[in-house]
């Protein structure tokens, strides 16, 4: 690949059937039958592979996709993708993995069919990097997933396919999943909105339910908040927790005036980059004037916190080579790619640590919920720095090299994974020098998307969300 296609931007918005529509404004222009869902169908197949073999993203393609039935859907006729850690009847899951044969879906996992509810049409699958474990979309051996703002870096991960699509115009929303920040970081990478839920907001993920822990929550990355406050709206329509606050559909901002806390760098010690550290006080600065109390404030987790939580990831991936042939009869966990390998063995030589790993990380809850005394959100960054490029990241990485890497990275997306609480990446004003998103998140207490909706809608209306298509 040339230099100047290393760093091209991508994108596939053009006068067709979607147009420049956000999922909500397109799911309206379908009911008022100013464009019917094949056409939109058809027009973002052909989107999809117009940017597809500069980015990388989709792993299968549905051919003849079926259109939605429910006319009073959120979303009715609304092009997407599952990400392809999910179950969808007919399609192989494939989980990233080079470790196995993938077999086809013998039915929708129960969040495939909390998303369909909503009256998605579905198009195909998006790529992650194996079994959701890297920040980065990228595969040994493989084309990684590209970032349609510049080709030359990240699309985050573990939901880079979706984010790619998503933010280059191919499909208004996709299905995203949290694990670790895996919503929040390709939506800081591509200057998208994602709100990884409540633990226990959406249905269950399938494989989530499973963990001694369960660290994994559903949801989508979308160009608008509006988008995201629908799909929770029609995520809770389908099956609503009743141990958990209704949400109902937020629609914009609040008049309430919140108390704000902040962190700069990471509770864990990692500091963050100058351009990150300036996309927080820039939004601090912003939310005092839209009337907030913005103060410093301290999460005092365990100081064992990330080596706890690197234990964990190491547990999954070793249950992962265990259990593995489950996913397909040929599995071989010695064709895991070398992240995969380097986490299994690490679990290995710290296996004893187990018990004392998992009391300690239930109970991070506590300093969470004592951190938030007095306060309604933590801003902070949602990465330690700005979005790396491709390769700094990749799994062919000796594991030692890597694994520093990524913690240097990824710094305040667990805490909220390990706690079940709710927490939004939105696009900051600032970019990098070469012109990158650099997202900011907001965390909330267990059952706090409505106000974390709230603020993101408040800051979109303040300065609207930059747009590929202008760059």
């Amino acid at each position: 690949m040339s230099t100047f296609e290393e760093r091209a931007t991508v994108h596939a918005f053009r006068d067709d059937a979607l147009g420049e529509h956000d999922a909500v404004g397109l799911a309206e222009a379908i009911r008022r039958g100013e464009v019917g869902a094949a056409e939109v169908a058809r027009d973002a197949a052909e989107r999809v592979r117009a940017v597809e073999a500069r980015l990388s993203a989709v792993q299968v393609h549905i051919d003849a996709p079926a259109h939605a039935t429910g006319a009073g859907s959120a979303f009715a006729g609304v092009p997407t993708f599952v990400k392809d850690n999910t179950d969808y009847l007919g399609l192989p899951t494939g989980h990233g993995s080079a470790a196995f044969t993938p077999r086809a879906a013998r039915r929708h996992a129960p969040f495939a069919r909390q998303f369909l509810s909503s009256g998605v049409t579905v198009l195909g699958k998006t790529r992650l990097p194996e079994f959701g474990f890297s920040p980065t979309t990228e595969c040994e051996g493989a084309e990684p997933v590209r970032n349609p703002w510049n080709t030359g870096y990240s699309a985050g991960g573990s939901s880079g396919g979706s984010a790619a699509l998503v933010a280059a115009g191919a499909v208004p929303i996709a299905h995203a999943n949290d694990g670790g920040g895996s919503i929040r970081i390709p939506a800081a990478c591509c200057g998208l909105v994602g709100l990884k839920p409540t633990r226990g907001r959406v249905v269950a993920n399938a494989q989530g339910r499973q963990l001694p822990l369960d660290i994994v929550s559903d949801g989508i990355v979308s160009r608008s908040v509006r988008d995201t406050a629908a799909f929770l709206a029609a995520a809770e329509t389908y099956w609503r927790n009743p141990k958990l606050p209704p949400l109902g559909l937020v629609e914009g901002p609040s008049g309430k005036r919140l108390r704000i806390g902040f962190l700069l760098d990471s509770p864990n010690g990692v500091h963050c980059d100058t351009a990150t550290r300036a996309a927080v006080t820039e939004t601090v600065a912003k939310l005092e004037r839209l009337g907030h109390t913005v103060e410093p404030v301290v999460l005092d987790i365990d100081p064992r916190f990330t080596e706890d939580f690197l234990t964990y990831w190491g547990l999954l991936s070793f249950l992962l080579g265990v259990t593995g042939r489950t996913l397909g009869a040929d599995f071989d966990r010695r064709r895991m790619d070398g992240l995969s390998r380097g986490l299994r063995e690490a679990y290995l030589e710290n296996w004893r640590r187990t018990p004392g790993v998992l009391r300690r990380l239930k109970r991070t809850r506590e300093t969470y919920a004592a951190a938030f005394r007095g306060l309604d959100l933590v801003l902070s960054p949602v990465l330690a720095h700005t979005t790396p490029p491709i390769g700094h990241l990749s799994p062919a990485v000796p594991y030692p090299t890597l694994i520093e890497r990524i913690l240097a990275y990824v710094a305040f997306t667990p805490v909220n994974n390990v706690v079940g609480t709710p927490s939004i990446s939105v696009p900051a004003t600032s970019t990098t020098e070469d012109g990158l998103p650099i997202g900011v998140m907001f965390s909330g207490r267990p059952g706090s998307e409505r106000t974390l909706l709230e603020v993101a809608f408040a800051l979109e209306a303040d300065r609207p969300f930059r747009r590929i298509q202008d760059v």
